[in-house]
């Protein structure tokens, strides 16, 4: 009876939604994460000694609403990492153990960014939200994301003490990248001081805080395309001083590349990457990211 009520929950909960596919290895500790950063992370660190599993989520994994056989995986791994900072509010809904949960960004909670007039909207899969009170894209500061790496180092080395040379070795290499990442964006955006940067969603505010940007953002995404409206609430925050740019989460259409151009505005793909991507993995896609700021 006690199970049947857990599985008519977890059904209510879950609704109708997409099963997702959940793979793990026999006998090595299960590591689940609620982003793709985190998975990356936790894989550079873990090497083979550790399974990283992140299940395959259509659409922003920050809104995503798990299937039950995703919760399941979930409940049954060793460790979940947690990005923190309002992100992945599914979790307090669901029946996991303390013991299982790690926030990698409990450590600079005094610096996560406070939102204010967070209005909501809805793009994908995962409907009508507001991106709530806390900017949570925190991987986009290189150095927040190596203070997250070094919390999942710490809990991997105490949990599994046998392998601590393993996850010491694979941190060090992974905060090496980041740190040349960290300087790379330095030089990208060193010459867009005085430029008006637009980010097309609410997500880029860690990324203009570590690189003093001026930017300002909107609510649109880059398959749907622009309206008279949307232009002209836009050419109201332009200023005549500046060169603008915009920052897309991925490649708008043609016609809204077209359409910003006449207004005066470039438009740049910056992925902020918080899912799997579907080439290459969080490096690539960041240096990708440096090398179109660059060109522009």
């Amino acid at each position: 009876m006690i199970r049947l009520i857990v599985c008519v929950g977890l059904a209510l909960f879950a609704g109708c939604s997409k099963p997702e596919e959940v793979t793990t290895s026999v006998g090595k500790p299960v590591v689940t994460t609620v982003n793709y950063p985190l998975a990356y992370f936790a894989e550079r660190i873990a090497g083979d000694s550790v399974d990283v599993v992140f299940p395959e989520i259509e659409g922003d994994p920050a809104f995503w609403q798990p299937s039950i056989e995703a919760m399941v995986a979930y409940q049954n791994a060793d460790l979940i990492l947690l990005n923190g900072a309002s992100y992945a509010k599914w979790i307090p809904r669901v029946s996991l153990s303390q013991a299982q949960l790690v926030d990698t960004s409990a450590g600079f909670k005094e610096r996560q960014i406070l939102l204010e007039n967070e209005l909501s909207h809805q793009h994908g899969p995962g409907g009508e939200h507001a991106h709530g009170a806390v900017a949570f894209t925190t991987w986009l500061d290189p150095l927040l994301a190596i203070e997250q790496a070094a919390v999942i180092r710490a809990v991997l080395s105490d949990r599994w003490p046998e392998n601590r040379a393993t996850f010491d070795a694979g941190f060090q290499e992974l905060k090496q990248d980041l740190i040349e990442l960290d300087a790379a964006l330095t030089v990208a955006f060193a010459v867009k001081v005085d430029v008006q940067l637009i980010g097309s969603h609410p997500v880029y505010q860690y990324l203009s805080r570590r690189y003093d940007l001026k930017m300002s953002s909107v609510h649109w995404e880059p398959e749907a395309a622009l309206d008279a409206a949307m232009l002209r609430d836009l050419a109201g925050q332009l200023r005549a001083d500046s060169k603008h740019v915009m920052l897309w989460e991925d490649v708008p259409l043609a016609e809204s590349k077209a359409a910003l151009l006449n207004v005066g505005v470039d438009s740049v793909v910056f992925n902020p990457c918080g899912n799997r991507p579907e080439a290459g993995d969080y490096l690539s896609v960041m240096q990708q990211n440096v090398l179109n700021v660059t060109a522009e």
